[in-house]
């Protein structure tokens, strides 16, 4: 395995973080772009909404509200909303120059259009995996698509690849996610990766995760281990900060950890090959056991079943061999707890 796609979903995380610290919601999203990229994460991705193209006003709250307070989808979308065209061309270059991709989910036509000539790859949320249009749409773009795959049923999926293959997008990543924030551990359901492998095998395979962090990052290590190519979570700099997706995201020391597991994973993971490694040799041959002798035998005198007794070390006649020496005469004197060799016989 290669250690995993890793990318850092700022959503719209920083404009909380440009509130706390003073500064510009431009300025709070490039001081993420560079804790990501420090934290060593492969993608810094946003979100790309208008309230009024997103949501009516009459949408409910689907989150936690005991840690995000509001009760409308348009009243919390219309909070960070007031980024445009040019401000992700400024996050665009700036995370570029920062050595890492970039994408952002769009959420409209004109999202769609602005953002073709910077994203990397185009990421489609769960909540348009219905929309059958908006996806193919987006995938006649030419670039590749990832997608999430939250609060759908199989055939749902299996409609909106079929979507985006007709478009001629070709490049697809199937995103295992859990539409719901945050999601509990028995809400995890990371073997969905296996059903969506089998059934999908020329699509890529990934994790988007909204759990919140557990100590040691095992969740995104588990989704690893299962064949995730891809890990996608929320990204903060501050996990306790109120609102929006906080409460569910990683810090960077979060995902510094992950990363750390992914290559410790890789490193024990080695090479689908059963052989002797160089690190056994000397062990396979200390280790392993001869056939030594039970008692002083004289030159002449004919092996016998209880003249033998396998022992470590493992530098004369294996004891897999014993049917081929009993019998036969020893060639010289030899005493007691003798590792029997091939010139003794």
């Amino acid at each position: 395995m290669k250690k995993p796609y890793v990318i850092a979903e700022m959503g719209v995380n920083f404009f909380d973080t440009a509130k706390v610290l003073g500064i510009t919601p431009l300025e709070a999203a490039k001081l993420y772009i560079d804790r990501a990229a420090e934290a060593g994460v492969n993608c810094a991705k946003f979100q790309s909404y208008k309230a009024e193209t997103i949501a009516s006003k009459h949408s409910p709250a689907y989150w936690d509200t005991d840690k995000e307070p509001a009760k409308n989808q348009f009243e919390l979308f219309l909070r960070y909303d007031s980024f445009d065209a040019s401000d992700y061309k400024k996050l665009c270059d700036y995370t570029h120059a920062r050595g890492l991709d970039f994408s952002a989910t769009p959420f409209d036509y004109a999202a769609a259009d602005y953002l073709e000539d910077l994203v990397d790859f185009y990421k489609i949320s769960s909540s348009d995996l219905s929309n059958i249009p908006f996806i193919e749409y987006i995938a006649g773009k030419g670039k590749p698509v990832y997608l999430s795959t939250g609060a759908a049923y199989l055939s749902e999926v299996e409609e909106a690849v079929r979507a985006i293959k007709r478009a001629g997008c070709k490049d697809i990543v199937l995103m295992h996610c859990v539409l719901s924030y945050p999601t509990i551990p028995a809400d995890v359901n990371l073997n969905v990766m296996n059903v969506l492998k089998n059934t999908f095998p020329d699509a890529r395979i990934g994790f988007s995760d909204h759990a919140s962090p557990d100590e040691h990052m095992v969740t995104l290590s588990a989704a690893y281990l299962l064949g995730a190519e891809v890990i996608e979570k929320h990204f903060t700099l501050d996990k306790s900060l109120p609102g929006n997706d906080h409460y569910h995201a990683g810090d960077p020391s979060d995902f510094q950890k992950a990363i750390q597991n992914f290559k410790w994973i890789d490193t024990i993971l080695g090479r689908p090959e059963k052989t002797v490694l160089a690190c056994e040799k000397i062990p396979r041959r200390e280790a392993r056991r001869s056939l030594v002798l039970t008692r002083d035998m004289n030159a002449g005198e004919l092996l016998q079943p209880g003249d033998l007794i396998p022992k470590r070390p493992g530098t004369g006649i294996s004891p897999q061999l014993i049917d081929v020496v009993l019998g036969k005469p020893i060639k010289m004197d030899i005493s007691k707890d003798t590792i029997l060799t091939w010139d003794m016989v």
